[in-house]
Protein backbone atom coordinates (compact mmCIF):
# COMPACT_ATOMS: atom_id res chain seq x y z
CA UNK A 1 0.00 0.00 0.00
CA UNK A 2 2.83 2.38 0.88
CA UNK A 3 4.49 1.62 -2.47
CA UNK A 4 1.23 2.32 -4.34
CA UNK A 5 0.75 5.58 -2.44
CA UNK A 6 4.29 6.66 -3.39
CA UNK A 7 3.71 5.87 -7.07
CA UNK A 8 0.47 7.91 -7.08
CA UNK A 9 2.13 10.88 -5.40
CA UNK A 10 5.00 10.77 -7.88
CA UNK A 11 2.58 10.69 -10.82
CA UNK A 12 0.60 13.67 -9.48
CA UNK A 13 3.79 15.66 -8.87
CA UNK A 14 5.06 14.99 -12.40
CA UNK A 15 1.72 16.00 -13.94
CA UNK A 16 1.62 19.20 -11.88
CA UNK A 17 5.14 20.18 -12.96
CA UNK A 18 4.26 19.53 -16.60
CA UNK A 19 1.19 21.78 -16.36
CA UNK A 20 3.13 24.55 -14.63
CA UNK A 21 5.90 24.47 -17.20
CA UNK A 22 3.33 24.77 -20.02
CA UNK A 23 1.50 27.69 -18.39
CA UNK A 24 4.74 29.55 -17.78
CA UNK A 25 5.79 29.62 -21.44
CA UNK A 26 6.32 33.23 -22.61
CA UNK A 27 7.18 35.05 -25.83
CA UNK A 28 10.39 36.97 -26.50
CA UNK A 29 11.19 39.78 -24.09
CA UNK A 30 10.57 43.35 -25.37
CA UNK A 31 13.25 45.85 -24.29
CA UNK A 32 11.82 48.95 -22.54
CA UNK A 33 13.30 51.31 -25.14
CA UNK A 34 11.12 49.68 -27.82
CA UNK A 35 7.96 50.88 -26.03
CA UNK A 36 8.70 54.62 -26.26
CA UNK A 37 7.20 56.75 -29.07
CA UNK A 38 9.13 56.70 -32.32
CA UNK A 39 10.89 60.06 -32.86
CA UNK A 40 9.30 62.70 -35.08
CA UNK A 41 11.22 62.92 -38.36
CA UNK A 42 9.37 65.68 -40.25
CA UNK A 43 9.74 68.72 -37.99
CA UNK A 44 9.60 71.77 -40.31
CA UNK A 45 9.88 75.52 -39.94
CA UNK A 46 8.51 78.46 -41.95
CA UNK A 47 8.31 82.20 -41.36
CA UNK A 48 4.89 83.77 -41.82
CA UNK A 49 4.73 87.45 -40.98
CA UNK A 50 6.62 88.06 -37.72
CA UNK A 51 6.28 84.49 -36.45
CA UNK A 52 7.89 81.14 -37.00
CA UNK A 53 5.42 78.38 -37.79
CA UNK A 54 6.75 75.08 -36.43
CA UNK A 55 4.91 72.01 -37.72
CA UNK A 56 5.14 68.24 -37.42
CA UNK A 57 3.00 65.11 -37.55
CA UNK A 58 2.42 62.97 -34.47
CA UNK A 59 4.07 59.53 -34.32
CA UNK A 60 1.71 56.59 -34.72
CA UNK A 61 4.13 53.83 -33.69
CA UNK A 62 6.48 52.91 -30.88
CA UNK A 63 10.23 52.52 -31.41
CA UNK A 64 9.72 48.76 -31.69
CA UNK A 65 7.10 49.13 -34.45
CA UNK A 66 3.93 48.45 -32.44
CA UNK A 67 1.01 50.89 -32.58
CA UNK A 68 1.36 53.87 -30.23
CA UNK A 69 -1.82 54.10 -28.14
CA UNK A 70 -0.84 56.32 -25.20
CA UNK A 71 0.58 59.48 -26.81
CA UNK A 72 -0.05 62.39 -24.43
CA UNK A 73 1.78 65.34 -25.96
CA UNK A 74 4.97 67.02 -27.10
CA UNK A 75 7.88 69.02 -25.74
CA UNK A 76 9.17 71.71 -28.12
CA UNK A 77 12.71 72.92 -27.45
CA UNK A 78 14.19 76.17 -28.81
CA UNK A 79 17.60 77.77 -28.66
CA UNK A 80 19.47 80.73 -30.12
CA UNK A 81 22.37 79.54 -32.28
CA UNK A 82 25.54 81.46 -31.41
CA UNK A 83 28.58 82.11 -33.64
CA UNK A 84 30.60 78.92 -34.32
CA UNK A 85 33.33 79.68 -31.77
CA UNK A 86 30.77 80.28 -29.02
CA UNK A 87 28.00 77.81 -29.88
CA UNK A 88 27.51 74.72 -27.71
CA UNK A 89 24.33 72.74 -28.37
CA UNK A 90 25.36 70.01 -25.92
CA UNK A 91 25.68 72.48 -23.04
CA UNK A 92 22.99 72.17 -20.37
CA UNK A 93 21.86 75.78 -20.83
CA UNK A 94 21.71 75.74 -24.66
CA UNK A 95 17.96 75.10 -24.85
CA UNK A 96 15.46 77.01 -22.78
CA UNK A 97 12.49 75.55 -20.91
CA UNK A 98 10.47 73.54 -23.46
CA UNK A 99 6.93 74.41 -24.48
CA UNK A 100 4.63 71.62 -23.27
CA UNK A 101 1.83 70.78 -25.70
CA UNK A 102 -0.78 68.32 -24.43
CA UNK A 103 -2.96 66.37 -26.85
CA UNK A 104 -6.19 66.94 -24.91
CA UNK A 105 -5.53 70.60 -24.03
CA UNK A 106 -3.04 71.92 -26.62
CA UNK A 107 -3.60 75.64 -25.84
CA UNK A 108 -0.49 77.05 -27.53
CA UNK A 109 -0.71 74.75 -30.57
CA UNK A 110 -3.39 73.59 -32.99
CA UNK A 111 -4.04 70.77 -35.42
CA UNK A 112 -4.28 71.43 -39.14
CA UNK A 113 -5.06 68.28 -41.11
CA UNK A 114 -2.38 65.70 -40.28
CA UNK A 115 -0.07 68.33 -38.80
CA UNK A 116 0.42 69.94 -35.42
CA UNK A 117 1.31 73.64 -35.65
CA UNK A 118 2.92 75.95 -33.11
CA UNK A 119 3.38 79.68 -33.76
CA UNK A 120 6.45 81.21 -32.12
CA UNK A 121 6.25 85.01 -32.00
CA UNK A 122 9.13 85.51 -29.57
CA UNK A 123 11.69 86.37 -32.24
CA UNK A 124 14.38 88.98 -32.83
CA UNK A 125 15.18 89.92 -36.42
CA UNK A 126 18.61 88.70 -37.46
CA UNK A 127 18.93 85.96 -34.83
CA UNK A 128 19.31 82.30 -35.80
CA UNK A 129 16.99 79.90 -33.96
CA UNK A 130 16.96 76.10 -33.75
CA UNK A 131 14.15 73.75 -32.69
CA UNK A 132 13.77 70.10 -31.78
CA UNK A 133 10.83 68.08 -30.45
CA UNK A 134 10.11 65.10 -28.22
CA UNK A 135 6.86 63.17 -27.80
CA UNK A 136 5.75 61.81 -24.44
CA UNK A 137 3.25 59.20 -23.27
CA UNK A 138 0.63 59.25 -20.52
CA UNK A 139 3.26 57.65 -18.27
CA UNK A 140 5.67 60.52 -19.00
CA UNK A 141 8.06 58.43 -21.10
CA UNK A 142 9.79 60.62 -23.71
CA UNK A 143 10.88 59.79 -27.24
CA UNK A 144 14.29 60.51 -28.69
CA UNK A 145 14.87 63.96 -30.18
CA UNK A 146 13.29 64.76 -33.54
CA UNK A 147 15.22 66.11 -36.49
CA UNK A 148 16.48 69.64 -35.86
CA UNK A 149 15.37 72.70 -37.86
CA UNK A 150 16.80 76.21 -37.85
CA UNK A 151 16.44 79.55 -39.61
CA UNK A 152 17.14 83.25 -39.16
CA UNK A 153 14.28 85.62 -38.38
CA UNK A 154 13.84 88.12 -41.21
CA UNK A 155 11.77 91.25 -41.86
CA UNK A 156 8.58 90.00 -43.57
CA UNK A 157 7.06 91.76 -46.59
CA UNK A 158 3.86 93.75 -46.21
CA UNK A 159 0.57 92.00 -47.10
CA UNK A 160 -0.94 92.64 -50.54
CA UNK A 161 -4.37 94.08 -51.36
CA UNK A 162 -6.83 91.55 -52.82
CA UNK A 163 -9.97 91.74 -54.98
CA UNK A 164 -12.12 88.84 -56.24
CA UNK A 165 -14.46 88.76 -59.25
CA UNK A 166 -16.96 85.90 -59.69
CA UNK A 167 -18.26 84.55 -63.00
CA UNK A 168 -19.85 81.40 -64.40
CA UNK A 169 -16.43 79.99 -65.35
CA UNK A 170 -14.14 80.89 -62.46
CA UNK A 171 -13.22 83.25 -59.64
CA UNK A 172 -10.54 85.71 -60.74
CA UNK A 173 -8.29 87.14 -58.04
CA UNK A 174 -6.36 90.38 -58.51
CA UNK A 175 -3.73 91.49 -56.02
CA UNK A 176 -0.82 93.87 -55.66
CA UNK A 177 1.90 94.20 -53.04
CA UNK A 178 4.83 96.48 -52.23
CA UNK A 179 8.51 95.49 -52.65
CA UNK A 180 9.89 93.83 -49.49
CA UNK A 181 12.12 95.75 -47.10
CA UNK A 182 14.44 92.73 -46.89
CA UNK A 183 15.20 90.28 -49.69
CA UNK A 184 13.73 90.15 -53.18
CA UNK A 185 10.13 89.59 -54.36
CA UNK A 186 9.32 85.94 -55.08
CA UNK A 187 5.59 86.19 -55.82
CA UNK A 188 2.38 85.41 -53.98
CA UNK A 189 0.70 82.49 -52.21
CA UNK A 190 -3.03 81.88 -52.64
CA UNK A 191 -5.16 80.46 -49.83
CA UNK A 192 -8.76 79.29 -50.20
CA UNK A 193 -11.31 77.92 -47.77
CA UNK A 194 -15.04 77.43 -47.67
CA UNK A 195 -16.69 80.50 -46.23
CA UNK A 196 -16.63 80.38 -42.43
CA UNK A 197 -13.82 77.79 -42.22
CA UNK A 198 -10.15 78.30 -41.38
CA UNK A 199 -7.64 78.69 -44.17
CA UNK A 200 -5.50 75.59 -44.79
CA UNK A 201 -1.87 75.28 -43.78
CA UNK A 202 -0.62 75.13 -47.37
CA UNK A 203 -1.52 77.39 -50.34
CA UNK A 204 -3.27 76.34 -53.55
CA UNK A 205 -0.14 77.01 -55.60
CA UNK A 206 2.90 74.73 -55.42
CA UNK A 207 5.30 77.61 -56.11
CA UNK A 208 4.76 81.37 -55.65
CA UNK A 209 2.56 82.99 -58.29
CA UNK A 210 4.58 85.67 -60.08
CA UNK A 211 1.64 87.35 -61.85
CA UNK A 212 -0.75 89.79 -60.17
CA UNK A 213 -3.80 87.63 -60.83
CA UNK A 214 -4.95 84.07 -60.31
CA UNK A 215 -7.89 82.24 -61.91
CA UNK A 216 -9.55 79.60 -59.74
CA UNK A 217 -11.84 77.16 -61.56
CA UNK A 218 -14.18 75.89 -58.86
CA UNK A 219 -15.93 72.50 -59.16
CA UNK A 220 -19.49 73.55 -58.19
CA UNK A 221 -21.88 76.47 -58.46
CA UNK A 222 -23.24 78.53 -55.62
CA UNK A 223 -20.75 77.50 -52.91
CA UNK A 224 -19.10 80.62 -51.44
CA UNK A 225 -15.35 80.52 -50.83
CA UNK A 226 -13.02 82.85 -48.98
CA UNK A 227 -9.62 83.85 -50.33
CA UNK A 228 -6.49 85.40 -48.85
CA UNK A 229 -3.14 86.12 -50.48
CA UNK A 230 0.33 86.57 -48.97
CA UNK A 231 3.38 88.26 -50.46
CA UNK A 232 6.48 86.06 -50.60
CA UNK A 233 10.07 87.31 -50.43
CA UNK A 234 13.33 85.42 -50.83
CA UNK A 235 15.82 86.18 -48.06
CA UNK A 236 19.07 84.31 -48.53
CA UNK A 237 18.04 80.73 -49.28
CA UNK A 238 14.71 80.97 -47.42
CA UNK A 239 11.26 82.27 -48.34
CA UNK A 240 9.35 84.57 -46.00
CA UNK A 241 5.60 85.20 -46.20
CA UNK A 242 3.71 88.32 -45.24
CA UNK A 243 0.62 88.42 -43.09
CA UNK A 244 -2.53 87.52 -45.06
CA UNK A 245 -4.23 90.12 -47.22
CA UNK A 246 -7.78 91.24 -46.68
CA UNK A 247 -10.25 88.36 -47.17
CA UNK A 248 -12.25 88.37 -50.41
CA UNK A 249 -15.18 86.11 -51.25
CA UNK A 250 -16.07 84.46 -54.53
CA UNK A 251 -18.14 81.67 -56.06
CA UNK A 252 -19.25 80.37 -59.42
CA UNK A 253 -22.37 82.20 -60.56
CA UNK A 254 -25.06 81.02 -62.94
CA UNK A 255 -24.73 82.58 -66.39
CA UNK A 256 -27.15 85.40 -67.09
Amino acid sequence: MAVLRGICCGFILAATLALLSGCGKKGPLVPPEALVPAPVTNLALAQKDGRFQVRWSAPSKQEGGAALKDLAGFLLFKRVVLPPNDDCEECATAYGEPVKIEIEYPKAAKRSGNFWVYDDRDLTTGKLYQYKLRSFTTAGVQSKDSNRVRRTAAIPPLPPVLEAASSAEAVTLSFVGLPPEQGTPAGYNIYRSKKGEEFPLFPLNATPVTANNYIDHLPQFGVPFSYAVTSVATVGEETVESAPSNVAEGSLTLPE
